[in-house]
């Protein structure tokens, strides 16, 4: 008794989780559809092996019904879609996976079968299937609508075709698209606007992954299409992401449920760490504080307690993320409300404070939820190896004592990964020139707050979060402005030399303008010594009118003081003005007056 009372919460869980979801068993459909020899453009090499991958994967898994056309026409493709249809009346989860050409035209999308020839752009009307019917196919599905399109490739036809109207617009890779009908979910293997790669090999990158991951037992879809977008990006060095447009509800969607055995005639010995594996997978399906206080009350220690801790610290951060995040937002209402009515400048400036410490607050809590997750991530994803190594196995850490660090192993994403990442987005949106070498410094800070200038953002600059590089990956073009040196001008993302034509130059405001001629340098001019004409001023000589006389010799001696020839120097006494004689010079011999001249010339 005292055995079932320790059960009962485990039980409950499990009431809670298989009572809930009873078509995870239920009837599953899928269609696939694979176009590589295309009759009008150059073969694909890819696609028919793609399909072919994904329709055995599919079978594997156990779809009731899986069927597989290549190289299909318009008007065999609209058959196909229509007996579709009709088997997805009774399903619960209905599957279509394209592979081939795909087009965009004026925000809608097209699969393109191998007789198209999209010779003009309205063809695609007539010779095209729209998205829309494949959506239609699926409807009938109960639980799960699900469409995969590898069709992102560089596509041929958009490049040839007439435009009928100049204001049409094609576009490059498929457009984004949001499903109406609920439950469902569309899966691009590059997202909007980007072409994705058919890969080196057989199969492309993405159908890799899908076949992968997809079809892993209990593992909700939107989990599986994660780990998919993990590997593409590894295998393409960040080169393609692929994306998943719609909504499903709070329950996890497997396409393939846990496989329960039935009980062996003859019970098989007891495995105690396989029980508590099963309990362990158990909770983390149902995936609440609930179910994992319940796992740690059974199981207090060892390895798989050590991973319930922190799938318990993970949830705790992210509520408390949560909660700091709605108490930023009131603080910060509060501090605009008070600024509006112009109440006290005491109030005013605590409601500030409230403010700036709710937002200190909420960014440390979105550190501790991020490092929460990835370690939750990274124990999980060590737990998956194991188990897939040796099922039955116990982990090799199974016996250590209780309060195994498991957090000291690698995260997911590491954070110089993550930075990495960070720094390549933004140099991609041009805001960041440097080396994306997962060293966070102050340049990818500077870079980070130039992304918020111009997107409007408000992120974290001192750290590279995953919410930055969402963020940034969520802006299909270039968000920073080119800014080029001196001399330089922008031109699309790069920065060319301005030439000026011949007698212009580029001045300070980087524009040409018109050279000025040079000035002409000034004649250099003799400067005049005054000190030795400065006693003729001081001493006048008396007589003459006004002291006229004493004052002309006064200047002509200082003119002659100045000069060892005579050129220029005029002498003046009783009996008038003259030049001095070549050869000659002026002397000053003093005094000054009627019948004493003040200078005297003298000849050598």
């Amino acid at each position: 008794m005292r055995n079932l009372l320790r059960l009962c919460p485990l039980l409950l869980a499990a009431v809670l989780l298989f009572g809930t979801a009873p078509a995870f068993a239920g009837n599953r459909v899928a269609l696939v559809i694979a176009n590589s020899a295309y009759q009008h453009a150059p073969s694909l090499t890819n696609p028919v092996n793609d399909g072919a991958v994904m329709a055995k994967t599919l079978k594997e898994a156990g779809f009731n019904s899986v069927d597989f056309r290549h190289d299909l026409s318009a008007l065999d493709t609209r058959r196909v879609l229509r007996d579709f249809a009709d088997a997805t009346r009774n399903a619960d989860i209905a599957v279509v996976y394209y592979a081939g050409h795909g087009i965009e035209v004026e925000g809608s999308n097209y699969l393109i079968p191998v007789d198209a020839k999209l010779e003009r752009d309205t063809d695609v009307y007539d010779e095209a299937l729209s998205l829309d019917r494949v959506l239609v196919a699926v409807e009938p599905a109960k639980q799960l609508r699900l469409v995969i399109l590898d069709a992102c490739r560089d596509n041929p036809f958009g490049k040839t075709m007439k435009r009928t109207v100049a204001a049409r617009g094609i576009g490059r890779g498929l457009a984004q698209v949001e499903p109406t009908s609920p439950n469902t979910l569309i899966a691009y293997s590059a997202k909007a606007g980007f072409t994705a790669q058919d890969g080196d090999g057989a199969n492309s990158p993405f159908t890799v992954a899908l076949s992968k991951h997809l079809t892993t037992p209990g593992l909700d879809v939107r989990r599986a299409f994660g780990f998919v977008r993990d590997d593409v990006l590894k295998s393409t060095g960040n080169k393609q992401e692929p994306f998943v447009y719609g909504s499903l509800g709070g329950e996890d969607v497997p396409l393939v449920p846990v496989k329960v055995t039935a009980a062996a005639t003859v019970a098989p010995a007891p495995n105690p760490q396989a029980d508590i594996r099963r309990d362990y997978e158990l909770a983390l399906q149902v995936g609440n504080k609930a179910a994992w206080a319940a796992f740690l009350a059974q199981h207090p220690d060892g390895f798989y307690a050590s991973l319930a801790k922190l799938q318990v610290e993970k949830i705790g951060a992210e509520q408390a993320h949560a909660a700091a995040t709605e108490k930023a937002k009131q603080a910060e209402a509060e501090r605009d409300r008070l600024a509006a009515l112009g109440a006290q400048k005491d109030a005013q400036a605590k409601a500030a404070a409230d403010a700036k410490a709710a937002e200190q607050a909420q960014l440390a809590a979105q550190k501790a939820k991020e490092q929460a997750q990835q370690q939750a991530a990274a124990a999980e994803q060590q737990r998956v190896n194991l188990a897939a190594a040796a099922p039955s196995a116990a982990p090799a850490s199974t016996a250590s004592p209780a309060g195994t660090n498991v957090a000291s192993l690698t995260p997911a994403t590491a954070p110089a990964d993550l930075s990495r990442s960070v720094q390549t987005e933004l140099g991609r949106v041009g805001c960041f020139s440097g080396t994306a070498d997962g060293n966070w410094s102050t340049s990818s800070q500077r870079s980070l707050s130039q992304f918020n200038r111009y997107a409007g953002t408000k992120l974290d600059v001192k750290v590279a979060s995953t919410d930055a590089l969402d963020a940034v990956k969520a802006k299909p073009s270039r968000v920073c402005p080119v800014v080029c040196d001196h001399g330089f001008k922008a031109d699309g993302d790069k920065c060319t030399k301005i030439v000026c034509r011949e007698g212009y130059a580029v001045n300070d405001d980087n524009e040409c303008e018109k050279k000025r001629a040079a000035k002409p340098a000034k004649p250099a001019t003799a400067k005049r010594d005054d000190g030795d004409e400065r006693p003729a001023r001081q001493r006048p000589q008396a007589g003459g009118a006004a002291g006229g006389y004493g004052a002309a010799a006064g200047i002509a001696a200082a003119a002659g003081a100045g000069r060892a020839a005579g050129g220029g120097q005029v002498i003046c006494n009783s009996t008038g003005c003259r030049p001095v004689s070549r050869g000659c010079h002026l002397e000053y011999r003093g005094g000054g007056g009627p019948g004493n001249d003040a200078n005297a010339e003298v000849c050598r």
